[in-house]
């Protein structure tokens, strides 16, 4: 049997669409004479192919069983399919025949010589072309930034991930990708779900935060600062309470960082942090000072995410610095020289990236256990709690342990940041989650190894550094956009009116105008996070609506008024009047 000429041309295509996949099987130039000579029928009469060890993958059962489920019952315009796994091209064949020519699948194959079949034994191009198709390779941050781009699929249409189950048996790759493709597709439900009630919140706390946090300073003259320090990120697991009091003995010249809502349960049990960081948006961070002591903290900085919500900045009692993160306003304002920190959703996590780009190389965790066995927290902690939603895991010793999908999603955000950012990271171990990429340790065996003694006069480097970052900055005033928004949408809402007259017939031209509309409200990238729900729910019109109604314009009437309030909350934020009732405060 001649090998298919479909691999040439498919390959070509993807290529044409600067698909990954194509470069990345290009460069493993697999051998496609010996292939063909492994392709066949087996005893089932169908198409297979025999690995190198002599087994086909089919032998033991036809394809068909394998995906008479992998077809949604109920399809919308925006559904979405993950397939780890290709063979031959069976169940891929089975989703383009059967979903809309909306639904998007997306193939990762691990092995190039599977790929290299799979792309042989079926015409792709029409799929591929017209965006239906795409091809992955095994790159897990292409794999993540992929899965982010599905946030339209997930608002307003379902995503399936199936496994392929015939691939499972070829080896070990196969299971590990579905693993990752199934956590990220777990941390989009988080993240979207936070996004989506939470995003007006998050960048309206940074909106009543703007004038302050400028004149608060900016963490920038900590860039490096951190060079020959060793630091200690403090948490407040269960374990806490063992290895805190002897830390608090040992602090030696360690830099000590934690979390806002660690401070009195470090205080508790002895430990005095060098600064500590707040990066959650939420009102129960205001919990955190029904227990806080004032004067302890009086003298500790207090780096928080501008994203905080503004009353528990102003209630806290020591030095205050801004940390402009990811998805909010200084993603599109902050100068190239700005740090624009990715929080994650965990503030451990954040202190670690924070840390390295400070400059550090070597933390040592202490509390850090993302699981429990009776409470969540240490004595002290605003959350401290028993709880009866978990996940079960075991610990070190094969013992019971209990997590959350929340705490199981940072710690493996953890485990790759410490790969990733090549950080030395010892944990004192308490019996919690296993981090792989840390070595587990004693405490007194971090101390020998020098993991808490800084080098020469580091530290008081770093405390330079941080009064210099509390230096304020600069005032911007931008222009408002509300007046010349305010027309564009008008007439975009006698044009909409006009078309819905008789929706039916001009529904593609309705589909291109919600498709302007949306590209209008992306056009201000100043303006853009906050607009973010609008933003989607134009998407949702333009993309998710088969047959439009009454019910869809007085959808996008809503909206248009949504938008129009925050444009001008905006503009009276960034312009002229704020700076001026600042500067008169």
């Amino acid at each position: 049997m001649k090998y298919s000429p479909f691999y040439t041309l498919n390959l070509g295509a993807m290529a044409t669409l600067q698909q990954p996949a194509a470069a990345w099987l290009k460069a493993q130039q697999p051998d496609l004479a010996d292939i063909d000579t492994r392709i066949g029928l087996n005893r089932w009469e169908i198409l297979d192919f025999r690995l190198k060890d002599g087994r086909t993958i089919f032998e033991s059962m036809p394809p068909g069983p394998f995906y008479q489920g992998w077809i949604p019952r109920e399809q919308t315009p925006l559904d979405a399919t993950f397939v780890i796994g290709s063979n031959l091209g069976y169940g891929i064949n089975q989703l383009l025949s059967n979903t809309r020519d909306t639904h998007k699948v997306y193939v990762l194959e691990p092995d190039p010589e599977i790929l290299a079949v799979c792309l042989g034994q079926t015409d792709y191009r029409p799929f591929i072309q017209m965006g239906k198709l795409v091809f992955l390779p095994p790159d897990r941050n292409l794999l993540l930034q992929t899965v982010r781009n599905c946030d339209t699929q997930f608002l307003f249409g379902k995503i399936y991930m199936r496994a392929d189950m015939p691939s499972q048996q070829i080896g070990p790759d196969y299971a590990y990708w579905t693993r990752e493709c199934k956590e990220m597709l777990e941390h989009l439900s988080v993240e979207m779900g936070t996004l989506r009630r939470a995003q007006d919140i998050m960048v309206g706390n940074e909106l009543n935060n703007f004038r302050r946090a400028l004149s608060d300073g900016t963490v920038n003259p900590l860039r490096d600062a951190g060079k020959n320090l060793k630091a200690v990120i403090v948490g407040a697991g269960p374990s806490l309470a063992a290895n805190g009091p002897a830390l608090a003995k040992m602090q030696h010249s360690a830099l000590i960082v934690t979390a806002l809502q660690t401070l009195t349960a470090a205080q508790r049990v002895g430990i005095k942090p060098h600064f500590c960081m707040s990066i959650d948006f939420s009102d129960s961070m205001l919990n955190v000072f029904k227990q806080l002591d004032p004067e302890f903290v009086r003298d500790i900085p207090l780096i928080y995410s501008t994203k905080t919500k503004q009353e528990v900045v102003n209630q806290y009692p020591g030095p205050t610095i801004p940390l402009w993160t990811v998805g909010g306003l200084a993603t599109f304002i902050a100068g190239t020289d700005d740090l624009v920190l990715d929080a994650a959703g965990n503030v451990s996590v954040a202190l670690m990236r924070f840390l390295h780009w400070m400059g550090v190389k070597d933390i040592t965790l202490v509390g850090q256990d993302f699981a429990w066995r009776e409470t969540t927290h240490a004595a002290g902690h605003h959350s401290s709690r028993n709880t009866s939603q978990y996940i079960e895991l075991k610990d070190l010793e094969g013992n019971p342990i209990r997590t959350s999908m929340q705490y199981l999603t940072s710690a493996r955000e953890m485990e790759q940041d410490i790969k990733q950012l090549a950080l030395n990271v010892r944990n004192i171990y308490g019996g919690g989650y296993v981090i792989t990429t840390a070595s587990n340790s004693s405490l007194e065996q971090a101390a020998e190894e020098g993991f808490l003694t800084s080098e020469g006069p580091a530290l008081e480097l770093y405390r330079l550094r941080m009064m210099q970052a509390r230096t304020a900055c600069e005032q911007p005033v931008f222009e408002e956009r509300g007046p010349s928004w305010r027309t564009s949408l008008r007439h975009a809402h006698k044009r909409m009116e006009k078309l819905f007259k008789k929706a039916d017939r001009n529904h593609e031209e309705i589909r291109s105008l919600f498709g302007s509309l949306h590209m209008f409200l992306r056009q201000d990238p100043i303006y853009l996070p906050y607009l973010y729900n609008e933003i989607m729910d134009i998407a949702g019109l333009r993309d998710g609506v088969t047959r439009y109604t009454a019910k869809e314009i007085q959808r996008f009437k809503a909206v248009s008024k949504k938008v129009m309030e925050k444009v001008e909350f905006m503009d009276y934020v960034l312009g002229s009047r704020s700076l001026k009732a600042h500067r008169a405060a």
